[in-house]
Parts: C-alpha cells; sequence; structure tokens
C-alpha cells in the first residue's frame, strides 16, 4: 500500500525543488510534476515528489483525521 499525505511548502528552491513541513518536520521534495507551486501552498507527498496542489482546507481536514488516528483512545 502507498500513501502520500498533505504538507505545506514552506520554501521554494531552485531545480524545482522545494522544502515541505509536516508536523514540524522539514524535507525537500521535487515539483517537477506540479506547475505554480507557493510558498503556503499545500501539495500532495509520495516518495519525495509534490504530486498535486490541495486545497488547505482539504489538506487541514486530512491532516487532522491523522493526528485522530494516532491518538490513543483510552
Amino acid at each position: 500500500m502507498c500513501l502520500a499525505i498533505p504538507a505545506r511548502v514552506a520554501e521554494l528552491l531552485d531545480n524545482d525543488s522545494a522544502v515541505v513541513e509536516l508536523g514540524g518536520v522539514r524535507k525537500e521534495i521535487s515539483l517537477a510534476l506540479v506547475d505554480g507551486v507557493a510558498v503556503g501552498d499545500y501539495v500532495i507527498v509520495h516518495v519525495g515528489y509534490a504530486l498535486n496542489r490541495l486545497d488547505p482546507e482539504e489538506a487541514e481536514k486530512t491532516l487532522q483525521l491523522f493526528a485522530e488516528l494516532g491518538k490513543n483512545p483510552t
């Protein structure tokens, strides 16, 4: 099974690259597959590549669901 997650673009770099941030973790990814990405946009990231931009509201909902899944229901 593959998992793609939403991450916020924190910084644009040269050569179609960017730094994204998710939960305090920053990672360099490729933007080669997506046009028009700006700092603050959310992108779906899979194996180091942004696959597409995501509506900020949808990204927040998805991230909230991931956070809830990680909570202990005790």
